[in-house]
């Protein structure tokens, strides 16, 4: 598939109403919960979505499209939810992020992008040159694999209760890496 600018935000916009129809009302149990070890529950998910929001994908954008010979990235904090998360709720999350995020596809519409505005380049820290449209490929990469993962969470919390039917739920064999 090619990508197009108007698919990307048409898949973008929709993530926040995926994650709180998902998630929102939901208690604790099953928005705390993880894979076990150091793995993201649901809530440390929606954090991690919340500051990229904030630090990643817009500011990035403004970076490749500034004519400033300062092209590099700052570094991205995937731990950053951690610490500001603390004292919030799911619901606090899912209306942060679904903020942030109409805000943020406000100002991507904005730019008004044209086909060799997608092919301009900033520096990625460790991945080196990126083009813009690199970047907002992996934006809609990235929401995709966290909704995966936080219905995998969710799925995982009753791997011990399905009895027989584990061999047929592919969704319970997946082991994270982190």
């Amino acid at each position: 598939m090619n990508f197009k600018i108007e698919q990307a935000i048409a898949l973008l916009e929709r993530t926040p109403n995926v994650l709180k129809t998902l998630l929102s009302g939901l208690p604790d149990d099953w928005t705390h919960k993880n894979e076990g070890g150091n793995s993201w529950s649901p809530f440390d998910v929606v954090g991690h979505l919340v500051h990229g929001e904030r630090t990643d994908w817009i500011p990035r954008t403004f970076i490749i499209m500034n004519d400033s010979d300062q092209k590099t990235f700052q570094p991205y904090d995937r731990f950053a939810q951690f610490e500001e998360s603390k004292g919030k709720s799911i619901e606090d999350l899912l209306e942060e992020f679904e903020s942030l995020r109409r805000s943020n596809l406000e100002q991507l519409k904005g730019f008004e992008l044209t086909e060799s505005d997608l092919q301009r380049s900033g520096i990625h820290p460790s991945l080196g040159p990126v083009s813009l449209q690199n970047l907002l490929s992996a934006w809609v990469v990235h929401d995709q694999g966290h909704i995966a993962q936080i219905s995998r969470v969710l799925a995982k919390q009753y791997k011990d209760k399905v009895g027989p039917w584990t061999k047929y739920m592919t969704i319970l064999k997946y082991s994270p890496k982190e």
